[in-house]
This record gives structure tokens, C-alpha cells and sequence, in this order.
């Protein structure tokens, strides 16, 4: 056991060093100026340069690196998923424009795809020609996905999907879209659903933009008006789409959050040391806050460990959800505390929004996008405290 654990750890040293010095020697010239760009709230910035900047990645093996070397990736351990976002993010890499297809339909697809699924859209996603966003939310139906409405009904060789979609991710970016839609006429709540892949470039899809507090527009509303797609384009079997789309949920919750949390400690740095330089940090309660915030990214990275264990072992006792509620929690009070620390001349913008402001604003949503507090406390409540279920209508 210690000799394989000690293999463990020089594979593990050689795989950190691999990835840090590709990042120095490839983080240079045009693409060393993308460094910090495109991060949420900020998918705006420089998608064609990232676009590059992925697929330059893709062609070097990193992207996809959990996959397995038969459909292009490196079958990296859980432990060396961590090792390359955490290395990623410390970098300041630019943010990719691959997030929905590498890590939330790429995974889906081998956990639950055909054959011919896997071969006709893996090495899209692998290689970035191919970008993905998600079609779940809908006006009345966020976070409780089973309440959506949208639907897809069976017309000779292909589908026929019909409804809305809202807080559609870089919709407007985006060649295809996972959608969950209701397949089976007079079903409801979880049953009846179906998971279907939907290609975005036809008459039958309309993108509107949502133009957000920040003044950005990462979001938008889809209309599906008779859309099209092939009748085998479905992931699962018919009617099986909730389990899909749960296990789509519980990939997005992975690896790529310990990455998330080395870009929540460089937020944090920022405004420590401001509040050194504008003398906030000399107020008690300032700094106390500060303290706390150090203490709660040590909890969050600890939790986001354990979490993933679980998972890859096949457990899944609500972790995901409380550690959803963890970071959500936390990132929106940084929000908070850098307005406190900035103080009154936080209020104004003159006229574009400073990192400050940004980050306030945009953490707003952290406790509402993917799957809010509300819910997930639900979640924890009733599969894992086995509590009876909220009354709905």
C-alpha cells in the first residue's frame, strides 16, 4: 500500500509540473494578455481569443483530461483533476468557452450515451469546433426542473420541440443544446421527460439576450418554435430525461469547483490587501470578517474533497447540495464585504463598474443559478434527513 501511494504521489508531482510549465511556456505572446478574462459574469470578454486559447489547449491534451484515452483524454485520476484546475487557476489562465460541453454533456455522454452518441459528439467537444450550452430553466420552472413545460413530440425520423428556455448560458455562442423537455403528453413533475440534443443553428430557435445588473448579457431566453432534431438524438431512453439531467447536475458540481476556489482565494487576496491600503483592516469588525472568510475557503476546498470521494465511489448523499449551499453562501458574502471595505464611494459607477462592484453585483445570482438555496435545502431535507416533501399545487 505505501509503495503504490508513493507512485501515487510522483505521478501526481510529475502531472502538476507537466501542466505548470505548459502554462508558462504557452501562456505568452497574444494569449498572455487573455490571463483573468472570461470568468462568470465576464463570459463576455474576448470570446474569439479564449475560443482560440482553447483549442490550443485542446490540441496540446488538455482538455477533456478526465475522459477516457479512447475518446481523446488523458484518464486522469480524480486527484489529478483537482492538480490541473487548481494549477490552472493559479496561473490566471483565461477561462475556456468549453465549460457545458468538457464538463457537463462530455461526461453525461459516457455515463449514459450510445455508441453512436459518444462518436458523433465527443470529438466535437474535444476538440472546442462544437460549443454547448444548457437548456433546463424555464419562466416557470427554475430551479424546480420538474415543472418544465417545454415539449418535444416524435414526427416520423426527428423530434419537434416547442416551449421557452431562460438564463440560457452563452446561448448566442453556442452550436448545440441539451434541452429537457416534457415527451410524453399529460405527464408531470419527473416523469415523462426526456433529454434531448438540439442543434441551434435552425429557423425554429430564436435567442434573445438578458442584459444583467452588470451590464453584460451571459444569459439568455431560447424559443423553440417546431425546432428539429433527430429521433435518435435522445441521451437515456424516452421518458428517463430526470435522471439524465440529475446526473448532468451532479458532474457540473465536480472537479472544476476546486479550480473555482483558487479564483475565490485571488478575490480575496484583492480585497484584503485593499482594505490594507484604504485602512479598512484596521476596523475590528472588517477584519474580522476577512478572518472568517479565510477560515470558510479552508472549510469549502475541504468539503469540495470529500464531495467528490463520494461521488466517484458511487455515494452521493447530498453533498453536492450543501456544497453548493457552501460556496453560493460564501462568494455572495465576499460580494458584500468588498462593498464594506471599498465603502461609500462603492455606491458610485464613473461610469464603468470596478472589479468591486462587479463582484457584488454578480454574486447576487450565486445563491439562485444552478439550483438555488431554496432548493437544495429541499434536496437535503427530503432524500437525505428523509423529511415529508414541501406541499406543492
Amino acid at each position: 500500500m505505501g509503495e503504490s501511494q508513493d507512485r501515487s504521489s510522483a505521478e501526481d508531482e510529475q502531472f502538476a509540473v507537466a501542466i505548470r510549465e505548459w502554462l508558462a511556456e504557452n501562456l505568452v505572446g497574444e494569449f498572455a494578455q487573455l490571463r483573468g478574462l472570461g470568468g462568470p459574469g465576464r463570459e463576455h470578454e474576448a470570446h474569439d481569443e479564449r475560443l482560440a486559447w482553447t483549442r490550443h489547449l485542446a490540441a496540446a491534451g488538455w482538455t477533456c483530461i478526465g475522459w477516457p484515452k479512447e475518446y481523446g483524454g488523458r484518464d486522469a485520476s480524480l486527484r489529478q483533476q483537482v492538480i490541473f484546475h487548481e494549477e490552472y487557476a493559479r496561473a490566471n489562465a483565461p477561462h475556456t468557452v468549453s465549460h457545458f460541453g468538457d464538463n457537463l454533456l462530455g461526461p453525461t455522454l459516457l455515463a449514459f450515451g450510445t455508441d453512436a452518441q459518444k462518436q458523433r459528439f465527443l470529438p466535437g467537444i474535444k476538440n472546442v469546433t462544437e460549443l454547448w450550452c444548457q437548456g433546463y430553466s424555464e419562466p416557470g420552472a427554475g430551479s424546480d426542473l420538474a415543472a418544465v413545460s417545454t415539449s418535444a413530440r416524435l414526427d416520423g425520423d426527428g423530434w419537434v420541440v416547442n416551449g421557452q428556455k431562460v438564463w440560457t448560458s452563452q446561448a448566442h455562442e453556442a452550436d448545440w443544446c441539451f434541452v429537457v423537455a416534457r415527451t410524453e403528453p399529460g405527464s408531470a413533475r419527473h416523469k415523462g421527460l426526456s433529454y434531448l440534443l438540439v442543434p441551434m443553428n435552425q429557423p425554429g430557435v430564436t435567442i434573445r439576450p438578458i442584459v444583467q445588473l452588470t451590464g453584460t448579457a451571459e444569459f439568455n431566453e431560447v424559443f423553440f418554435d417546431d425546432a428539429r432534431t433527430d429521433a435518435d438524438l435522445v441521451v437515456g431512453e424516452v421518458g428517463d430525461g430526470w435522471r439524465i439531467a440529475m446526473g448532468t447536475l451532479t458532474f457540473e458540481r465536480g472537479v472544476s469547483t476546486l479550480g473555482q476556489q483558487v479564483g475565490f482565494a485571488r478575490e480575496l487576496e484583492h480585497i484584503a490587501d485593499l482594505a490594507r491600503r484604504n485602512g479598512a483592516a484596521d476596523d475590528p469588525l472588517i477584519a474580522d470578517k476577512l478572518t472568517r472568510a479565510a477560515i470558510g475557503l479552508r472549510v469549502m476546498r475541504a468539503y469540495a474533497m470529500r464531495t467528490m470521494e463520494k461521488v466517484e465511489t458511487g455515494g452521493n448523499g447530498g453533498e453536492p447540495s450543501v456544497s453548493k449551499l457552501l460556496w453560493a453562501n460564501w462568494h455572495r458574502g465576499l460580494g458584500e464585504l468588498a462593498m464594506e471595505v471599498v465603502g461609500a464611494s462603492g455606491l458610485l459607477a464613473d461610469p464603468d463598474l470596478t472589479d468591486e462592484q462587479r463582484l457584488y453585483l454578480f454574486t447576487r445570482a450565486d445563491t439562485i443559478y444552478g439550483g438555488s438555496n431554496e432548493v437544495q435545502r429541499n434536496i437535503i431535507a427530503e432524500r437525505v434527513l428523509g423529511l415529508p416533501r414541501e406541499v406543492r399545487p
